[in-house]
């Protein structure tokens, strides 16, 4: 199923070319597929009253010829395909590589163009056969290993987000918490703004209204007053004798 294939000479390192071929049937016109087919920039095209014809070149070499290319042509009974195969890559992996994009081409033009299923389901069914019977056990190893390594790589990735997410959650917490402490240093400043001479007049007119003595608590209370700025502003007082401590 493999098609005919030229082989390149190692001398000059031209690819190989190999050729298969499908029945087909056109069901439209090719102007029709043609139009439908146009915005496919990555293939150009070229029709005759006979036949269309689809060219991808994906390289060239240093004269600037083809050197990686694919060409589709379709005629009213038939699918021609040809493609050029580079001396440093497999053929397998090329010929189902050509087979995909013809598969996608047939796709889009499916209530134009009718392709043999019956061929190209073998042509495919071949190409993927001789693909995977040149997998070696060392690959199947490695790329069960890649898959065990994406696994984590995602699993990682995800809890790096939430990782993330908490964080910002965090920042924006401690952002609050430090805006409350400022708050609440702020209004400790203000409850320290009296002078101590302040404090004593405001103390002794306290005592004085109080029959002789002072609650400590319900005086920082009245005053927003810390109670340890209080008990200071009493022991100073008692210093230099302005009041004295009963029993």
């Amino acid at each position: 199923m493999a098609g005919e294939a030229k082989d390149a000479s190692a001398a000059n390192l031209e690819p190989a070319i190999e050729s298969l071929q499908l029945k087909g049937k056109l069901l439209g016109s090719f102007d029709a597929i043609t139009n439908r087919l146009s915005s496919l920039q990555m293939f150009s095209i070229r029709t005759t009253p006979s036949d269309m014809t689809l060219v991808k070149v994906e390289s060239r070499d240093i004269q600037k010829k083809p050197y990686l290319f694919m060409i589709f042509t379709f005629d009213r009974e038939a699918i021609k395909i040809e493609f050029s195969i580079g001396f440093d890559s497999g053929a397998k992996l090329r010929r189902l590589y050509v087979l995909k994009n013809l598969t996608s081409v047939l796709s889009l033009i499916a209530d134009l163009y009718e392709a043999d299923n019956t061929q190209l389901l073998q042509h495919l069914d071949s190409s993927i056969d001789d693909f995977l019977g040149s997998l070696t056990p060392e690959y199947g190893s490695l790329y069960n290993n890649y898959q065990a390594l994406l696994t984590k790589y995602r699993e990682l990735r995800r809890l790096n987000i939430e990782l993330a997410n908490s964080n910002k959650n965090l920042s924006v917490q401690a952002s609050m918490l430090e805006n409350e402490n400022s708050e609440i240093k702020g209004r400790l400043k203000e409850l320290e703004i009296y002078s101590d001479a302040s404090l004593m007049s405001m103390v002794q007119d306290w005592i004085d209204s109080h029959a002789g003595s002072i609650d400590v608590t319900a005086f920082a209370s009245t005053y927003r007053i810390t109670p340890p700025r209080v008990e200071q502003i009493l022991d100073l007082m008692v210093r230099e004798g302005y009041i004295e401590l009963k029993g």
